[in-house]
């Protein structure tokens, strides 16, 4: 019987769209070659990353001959074929209650955050990327902040931090 093709993200360390699926193959235990495109120096316009993903966009998700270049499509595409360790409840209600706050944070919150403008597994990294990049004052926000300690202690959300994707850069 033949091996299943492995997983492979392209993916820039500092992306948070990148982050959120990061955890998520984590969350479900998949395993995935990581291959670093770097956004600061114009990789995804590269004419073999573009005849990958189009849209020019990190991350990519390429599971066989099923390429899937965004990263709430990438999550929910996990979730259907990899059943384990669900993200989301099974009631419709709270199951769309849940996708409605991902929505909102894809669409409202984390274009803001990228370069073209500069609850869960789509809320830690903005938190983290308000921290880290805009050192927001997390005691004006305890709510989130308690979030963001409760995520820190998930060894699937530590992971997939930036700081510790290959392809960081070192300090200089």
């Amino acid at each position: 019987m033949a091996e299943p093709a492995k997983l492979t993200l392209y993916s820039d360390w500092w992306s948070s769209c990148s982050q959120r699926v990061l955890i998520v193959l984590n969350i479900k235990g998949l395993e995935y070659e990581y291959k670093a495109v770097n956004l600061l120096k114009g990789e995804h316009f590269d004419p073999e990353f573009e005849k990958l993903n189009p849209m020019n966009y990190v991350p990519a998700l390429v599971d066989g001959d099923t390429v899937i270049g965004d990263s709430f499509a990438i999550i929910l595409y996990l979730e259907d074929k990899y059943p384990q360790h669900p993200l989301l409840p099974q009631d419709p209600k709270k199951k769309a209650l849940n996708l409605q706050a991902a929505s909102i944070v894809s669409s409202s919150i984390q274009p803001l955050q990228n370069l073209a403008v500069l609850a869960d597994v789509f809320l830690a990294p903005q938190i983290y990327a308000g921290l880290a990049r805009f050192q927001i004052d997390m005691s004006l926000y305890p709510t989130l902040a308690r979030l963001n300690d409760a995520y820190n202690e998930l060894p699937a959300f530590q992971a997939a931090l930036p700081q510790r994707q290959p392809d960081v850069p070192s300090p200089s």
